[in-house]
Order: C-alpha cells, then sequence, then structure tokens
C-alpha cells in the first residue's frame, strides 16, 4: 500500500505541476501588473473594513479562516522537511514561490467573489461554483468538488492531527490516542456550529499564535544576530548550487521549497477563494487583496520565523539523496517539528517542546477547521437543496479520518496529504488560468474607480460584461 500511494505521489507531484505552478504565478504577476506589490499598504487597510452580515463575515473574518489554512503544520514541521530534503536553499524557493503565489491567490480570490451565491442563507463560492459558472464545465466543476471533499475532509486533516499527536507526545508524553480524542470533541464543538462560529474563533485563535510564534523568532535571531548574515548568505547560495556542500541538492532545493511552499501558503491550491467568497463585500478585488495579502502572512512572516529558528541556531540535518548525511547536526532527530524544537531549545531548554507542541496544536488546528469550511462548502456545491444527510456524514468522514491520523505513521500522513494538495492544484491552476479575463477585468474596474475617488468601489457585473456572475446582478437590481 505505501509503494502504490508513494507511485501515485510522485505522478502527481511530478516536475510538470512545479513548473505549472511557478509559471502560473509568473503569468499573474505581469498581467496584474504585480498587484501583490503595488497595493500591498491597500491590502493591509482592507483587512480592517467591511463588517459581518446574516449572510457572510468580515473581510477580516474571512482572511482568518482563509489564514487558518494556510497556516498548520507546513509552517513548522513542512518547513523543517524542505530543509532537510533540499538544504537551506530550499527557503529561497519557498519565497519566491509566496512572492508569485500571491498574484495566483489574488485571481482566484476576486474569481470567488464574482461567481458566488447565497445558499442556505449564506455566502458560497470557490473552484467549483467559478468553474461551472465562468467555464460553463459542470463535470470539471464536479469532479473539483469530489477530489476537495476528498482531499480536505479525508487525506489532508491526518497531516495535521498527526504533528499535534507526536508533538504532544514528544514534549508532553502524552500518548497519540488522547490527542487524537481531544482534538476530535474540540473540533466537533464548533464544527456544528457552522461557518460563523468558525470564523468567531479564527478571528480570536489566528492573530494570536502567529504572533506569539512570531514573537519568539525574533527573540531567538536577535540572541543569534551574529549568526543571521551568514545564515541568510548560506540560504542564497544554496538557492542556487553555489554552496559547495549543497551542490548535490540543488534540484531538490527546487523541488521542496516549490512543494513545500505550495502546501504552506495554498496559492492557486483552490481553498481561499471559499473563505473569500464567505466575506460581505462591495467589490470581488477587496477580497483578492486580502487574500493575496494572507500569502505573505503565511509564508514570509511565519514559515521564514520557522527557518531562520532552525537555521540560525544550527539545529538541522540535511540528507544526502545517495544516502547518510551531507550535514548532520542532530543525530537520531526525526525530520519535522524536532528540528523546531531543537532549535528553541537551544536558548530555552525548558520550553522548546513544549512551546512548538502547542503552537502546532493552535496551527493544526485551525486549518482542520478550514478543512471543513470547504469541504462543506464542496459538499453544498453538489447538493441544490437539502444535503442535510451528506452533511452529517462529512462531519463524520472529517472527525474519523482525524482520529486516525493522530495514530498512524507521520510518513504516509504527509504523502497522503501531499497528494490531496496535488490534485486541487492541478485543477485550480489550469481554471484560473483559463478563467483569468473576468479577474483581471474586475481588477481594472477596482483601480479605474480608486482612481476616479471612490473610496470603497462597487463591482456591476454587467458592466463590465462579465456572464453568469448571478449573486451581483441581483444585487445592482
Amino acid at each position: 500500500m505505501e509503494n502504490i500511494i508513494g507511485y501515485i505521489n510522485d505522478l502527481v507531484w511530478s516536475n510538470a505541476l512545479i513548473v505549472l505552478c511557478m509559471a502560473a504565478g509568473i503569468y499573474f504577476s505581469i498581467v496584474s501588473r504585480f498587484v501583490q506589490v503595488r497595493f500591498f499598504r491597500h491590502m493591509i487597510q482592507l483587512l480592517f473594513t467591511g463588517k459581518a452580515s446574516e449572510k457572510g463575515v468580515s473581510s477580516f473574518q474571512a482572511f482568518s479562516i482563509a489564514i487558518s489554512g494556510r497556516i498548520g503544520t507546513g509552517n513548522i514541521a513542512g518547513v523543517a522537511t524542505a530543509i532537510a530534503m533540499g538544504g537551506p536553499g530550499a527557503i529561497f524557493w519557498m519565497w519566491l514561490i509566496a512572492f508569485l503565489g500571491s498574484a495566483s491567490a489574488f485571481v482566484e480570490a476576486t474569481l470567488g467573489q464574482i461567481y458566488k451565491e447565497v445558499k442556505d442563507g449564506q455566502y458560497r463560492g470557490g473552484p467549483s461554483f467559478y468553474i461551472e459558472k465562468g467555464l460553463g464545465i459542470k463535470w470539471y466543476a464536479v469532479l473539483f468538488a469530489v477530489a476537495t471533499i476528498l482531499s480536505t475532509a479525508f487525506l489532508l486533516p491526518g497531516v495535521q492531527s498527526n504533528s499535534i499527536a507526536l508533538s504532544m507526545q514528544n514534549a508532553f508524553n502524552v500518548p497519540v490516542a488522547y490527542t487524537g480524542a481531544g482534538i476530535v470533541i474540540l473540533l466537533a464543538l464548533i464544527i456544528f456550529g457552522g461557518v460563523k462560529r468558525i470564523g468567531k474563533v479564527a478571528e480570536i485563535v489566528v492573530p494570536f499564535m502567529a504572533g506569539a510564534y512570531i514573537l519568539v523568532a525574533l527573540i531567538i535571531m536577535a540572541l543569534n544576530i551574529e549568526q543571521v548574515p551568514s545564515m541568510i548568505s548560506l540560504i542564497f547560495r544554496s538557492a542556487f548550487g553555489l554552496e559547495q556542500a549543497f551542490g548535490g541538492v540543488f534540484g531538490l532545493a527546487i523541488a521542496w521549497g516549490v512543494k513545500r511552499g505550495i502546501y504552506s501558503n495554498e496559492a492557486g491550491q483552490g481553498t481561499a477563494p471559499h473563505a473569500a467568497a464567505a466575506a460581505e463585500v462591495s467589490h470581488p478585488v477587496n477580497q483578492g487583496m486580502v487574500q493575496a495579502f494572507s500569502v505573505y502572512v503565511d509564508t514570509l512572516f511565519v514559515c521564514t520565523a520557522t527557518a531562520f529558528m532552525i537555521l540560525s541556531t544550527g539545529q538541522y540535518n540535511v540528507i544526502n539523496p545517495d544516502g547518510g548525511f551531507i550535514v548532520e547536526n542532530i543525530p537520531m532527530a526525526k525530520i519535522g517539528a524536532e528540528y523546531t524544537q531543537y532549535a528553541v531549545n537551544t536558548h530555552f531548554p525548558t520550553l522548546g517542546a513544549g512551546f512548538v507542541a502547542v503552537s502546532l496544536l493552535f496551527f493544526a488546528f485551525t486549518t482542520i477547521m478550514a478543512y471543513y469550511y470547504i469541504a462543506e462548502t464542496n459538499l453544498s456545491y453538489l447538493y441544490e437543496k437539502g444535503g442535510k444527510g451528506a452533511i452529517w456524514a462529512l462531519r463524520l468522514l472529517l472527525l474519523v479520518s482525524t482520529f486516525y491520523g493522530s495514530i498512524k505513521t507521520a510518513e504516509a500522513a504527509w504523502t497522503l496529504g501531499d497528494i490531496g494538495v496535488g490534485i486541487m492544484a492541478w485543477l485550480n491552476v489550469v481554471a484560473i488560468f483559463l478563467l483569468r479575463k473576468p479577474a483581471l477585468k474586475a481588477l481594472k474596474d477596482y483601480e479605474k474607480q480608486r482612481k476616479a475617488g471612490v473610496e470603497e468601489p462597487v463591482f456591476d457585473s454587467r458592466a463590465l460584461e462579465i456572464k453568469n456572475a448571478d449573486f451581483w446582478e441581483h444585487k445592482k437590481k
């Protein structure tokens, strides 16, 4: 079975997907005239505009739900894995895919808003909705919905719960089954409350968890300030094969940096548009920019915090693809969160394991919350009316897979998770490339209104000749 899973993973994550994601980011950056740079300050301002309504959440709540999905075990264990498999240079490629991916995130989130609907009294949207309405390809939309439900309710939750359980066992000697049961109970209390409860929990937990984690990273960097210049130099030299020690893993640095970058920030994967569509805004571009900024928060802030802690303290190993290690600074250490635990322990011997375990608990738990919301949205797409029985079955599946993930091997959990991410990325990146024109029209319209002095641009899909944007057509009437 492991061989079969490994074969499928290699097939999904071939070089073709890496090239596709990079090419999409480059293309969207160019055609949007680097929207992720031009509107950086405006992105931050938009975070705190707009209020929740009966049908939708506020911009900040939508941002928090999306960040819940983006910031997870990939920000701690995933970064460590990228360093272990591709060397320090992998971090540069994580940065690059985040910078380029923020343009892809802008396009997909804007499309999520353009083609959203009101279903069961709340806003619903995402790739399945914009594939059917924008491309008119029903089978493609259904395929994405089914693949996403399978990924977010079955394949991906196990990665998060597995990392929580292993870190809790390492830090506090808590049996993995006990941790798994605790996660399931807490998760059930939240997901049975619907999207509004998920949004309220996320907007409180996400800023706290990310802020505390980055603060500790800054303290550790300050204590190792003399190592920072050489560390940054090492990252760039290794990224381009100029560091002799890591020349043999140059290709792996690119592959693992992009792979773990996409897994962490989810740009182009098709997850964030679900949260973006739930926001109450006057113009789709509003959420496009908010979600573009969320990629920065995930990778350039949180992932970088992890990388700098690990590299500045030297608490990492790099595996030689031909066998053995290129660098072995921490013998017998498992690849993943242990690197970060050792890094924190360097200066805070009694804090490291516990701090990382608690951080992972918050990061990964909120990610599973976001997975449920995404899965439920796609189930809502498949069921035009009703579907209450299916929603209960979905909740049960997610809770069971979350518990099972906490007690299975980490390698199997990560491989299944990678397959889920890869399938969604293949389907969504192709879709947003084909649907780029409506998103770019919306951006041009937004910029035009801003230049005319309109502080809060309003979207009119009919004036822009964007068809099947039913919600906005009805809103304008």
